[in-house]
């Protein structure tokens, strides 16, 4: 398997890294399991965020006593002001059990934060570095300005965005860049959102990057011992997987929402990023959790748009969102009506 370096930070680990997210869903126990399996077939590198719940919690029950050296944590803040970041740090080193975070995330700021500009969250940024709290800045996100904007920066050792065999040109340039500025790309979503359910696919086209570092979502220890095999034989783009990533995005082509995020947030409060690709989810990775109650209320939400058009206008494919959840939520009562049935 390749190793990956994030850019200036210098971090070189296999090019197969751990996204914490779901591990929040499982029991303390289970996690543990899972992390140290994962840390122990290979998998260096761990994304967790402090709005994860208990995700932290549980990486620093997993490592504790573990050669920190070999191991790279990265986490992320939602702080909107200086006091909440360094509230969330001290919350996260204490979490995580550790001294210091390898790479210390802002977690999908509206705005690009920089020295000067008022907010004063770069420079509570610095001052954790300095303090030796932290180790190096980043920033994830989910739209191309922001993303833009941080890269051209220079601020920001790493970039944390979408990105899969199912996204467009305008993520490649973004991967491209970064290379470019010698910033590292770390990719979420590489399943994009569920409707890849071909692993071996998904590795494949990563592999073509040699700057990219995915984060695989991982809550079931079958889900991991997938991604763990790739150690032995990382799957390559060959002439088949080309192919079948061609028939994807041609099954998939036109009117199909990309979980991308750019609409939000939605002034009613629709989960756009969900529920305009809920017919995929139920026909491609169905679950149970997609239709409980929760669920459904989510859906249901979607009674509540004020076509203001805003999604429409902010979507980078050209989509008509507001129609778009229109038929998935007319879809989604079908199938619970029994009138269209999902494998």
């Amino acid at each position: 398997m390749k190793n990956v370096t994030l850019g200036s930070t210098g971090i070189t680990v296999p090019q197969n890294a751990f996204g914490a997210l779901p591990i929040q869903r499982v029991d303390m126990e289970t996690a543990v399991g899972i992390l140290r399996k994962a840390y122990d077939n290979g998998i260096r590198l761990f994304d967790t965020a402090r709005a994860y719940s208990d995700s932290e919690e549980k990486l620093g029950n997993a490592f504790h006593g573990y050669d920190r050296d070999k191991i790279y944590f990265t986490t992320k803040t939602h702080a909107k002001t200086p006091g909440e970041l360094k509230k969330d740090l001290e919350t996260s080193l204490k979490m995580l059990k550790t001294d210091y975070i390898d790479v210390y995330q802002f977690h999908n700021p509206k705005v690009c934060y920089k020295p000067g500009d008022g907010t004063g969250m770069y420079e509570a940024m610095l001052e954790a570095k300095e303090q030796g709290l932290i180790r190096h800045i980043g920033i994830t996100n989910h739209q191309l300005r922001v993303a833009h904007e941080a890269i051209e920066s220079g601020l920001y050792e790493t970039l944390q965005f979408p990105f899969s065999y199912l996204s467009s040109e305008k993520e490649i340039e973004l991967v491209n860049k970064c290379k470019e500025y010698n910033m590292g790309f770390i990719a979420m979503k590489g399943l994009a959102g569920g409707l890849i359910t071909d692993s071996k696919a998904a590795f494949a086209y990563m592999s073509q990057f040699d700057n990219v570092l995915p984060i695989w979502g991982i809550q079931r220890e079958k889900e991991l011992d997938e991604w763990l095999s790739f150690f032995d034989e990382a799957p390559e783009m060959n002439d088949e997987i080309r192919n079948f990533i061609l028939n994807e995005k041609k099954e998939l082509d036109g009117e199909f929402c990309r979980g991308c995020g750019y609409c939000m947030p939605c002034p009613a409060g629709i989960q756009i990023n969900t529920c305009a690709r809920m017919s995929l989810l139920l026909r491609r990775s169905p679950s149970a959790k997609q239709l409980t109650p929760e669920a459904q209320e989510m859906m249901n939400r979607i009674d509540s748009c004020l076509h203001c058009n805003q999604c429409k206008a902010k979507c980078p494919y050209g989509l008509d969102t507001p129609e778009l959840l229109r038929r998935n939520l007319e879809d989604y009562r079908n199938v619970l009506a029994g009138k269209t049935k999902v494998q």
